[in-house]
């Protein structure tokens, strides 16, 4: 069974040796690794081509969104299996051998994998313990992969028309749809674990948030979830700030409210703040509601935005 490992880089030189170092070091090699470079301009593409360990090709696709460049390597790659990662990750040394087993059964067509965060600081293990879930979170029935940690048949990905190239973020919820719907559940195997770095700070979590919101609006992803988080933070959160001005009772509710919307992240949180000081736990507990709060308000913006980009198009777009 041949196996392509592929992967999309747009200026990686900083984080792409984590990656490649991991590669090399699995215990099932690759046969190959096709990079689809979206026309960086910093070292990455020197870095790309002095890797000596790994039978390694690069596409090039300047200008072009993330599914382009997925695409395009897919179509690159030789192998009957692809695994799909990101730049900027570390691998688990057995995450190629975990994620292509499944495949020795001719029937299985699609594989998930799992993802956790690599932290350096404190706020960047405050977000992760805030915005991910933890693997007894799971239900791997129903759980949809990130394109940071999947595999699938070629042919399975030639099936359903590949990435959507029309959107520019959300784009692998759009083919875990698509495969999920005519292959049944993703075969989950969460040992095939990466390890990814959280946005470093405030401003590029809010950003990066606001574009995933935007990708769901364009898509049509997430109705009753973004409704939700309207109701809660136009409707509700008013009208108990209004209740507490005229009535102490109203306090109360906000005592409990208010601690429940960050339960769950603060939970995670004390499951993986052993090695910290309890002055940075401290400061960790603090961020999270910090985090969550700047996550919604990121969503919010976003969401109509990527509503409005779909209006505005002619061509007749799927709805998921």
């Amino acid at each position: 069974m041949r196996v392509s490992v592929i992967v999309t880089v747009l200026n990686e030189a900083d984080s792409l040796p984590r990656l490649l170092d991991s590669l090399a070091a699995q215990t099932r090699l690759p046969d190959e690794v096709v990079i689809c470079d979206g026309g960086s301009t910093d070292g990455t593409l020197p870095l790309l081509e002095a890797e000596s360990r790994l039978l390694l090709r690069i596409v090039r696709r300047p200008g072009g969104n993330i599914s382009q460049g997925r695409n395009a390597a897919i179509e690159a790659a030789t192998g009957e299996v692809i695994a799909v990662t990101d730049a900027g990750v570390r691998l688990s040394p057995q995450w190629l051998e975990k994620i292509v087993a499944p495949f020795e059964d001719a029937g299985t067509q699609t594989v998930a994998g799992f993802f956790c965060p690599d932290p350096h600081t404190v706020f960047e293990m405050a977000m992760g313990a805030t915005v991910l879930p933890e693997l007894r979170e799971i239900s791997p029935a129903h759980f949809l992969p990130s394109s940071r940690s999947v595999a699938f048949r070629k042919s399975a990905w030639a099936a359903v028309g590949g990435y959507p190239e029309w959107l520019d973020y959300c784009e692998d919820l759009i083919l875990d749809f698509r495969l999920r719907d005519r292959y049944g559940p993703f075969v989950f195997v969460p040992e095939a674990v990466v390890y990814f770095r959280p946005r470093p700070g405030l401003r590029a979590f809010f950003v990066q948030y606001y574009r995933y919101a935007r990708g769901d609006g364009k898509a049509d992803l997430w109705r009753r979830r973004h409704a939700i988080r309207y109701l809660t933070y136009l409707v509700v959160v008013p009208l108990i700030a209004a209740g507490a001005v005229v009535s102490p009772w109203w306090w109360a509710l906000c005592l409990i409210g208010v601690p429940g919307m960050f339960w769950g992240s603060w939970r995670r949180l004390a499951r993986t703040w052993g090695g910290l000081t309890l002055a940075q736990k401290s400061q960790a507990a603090l961020w999270v509601p910090v985090i969550r709060v700047a996550g919604d308000v990121a969503k919010m913006i976003g969401y109509p935005v990527g509503v409005w980009w779909r209006w505005r198009r002619t061509a007749d777009l799927p709805i998921y």
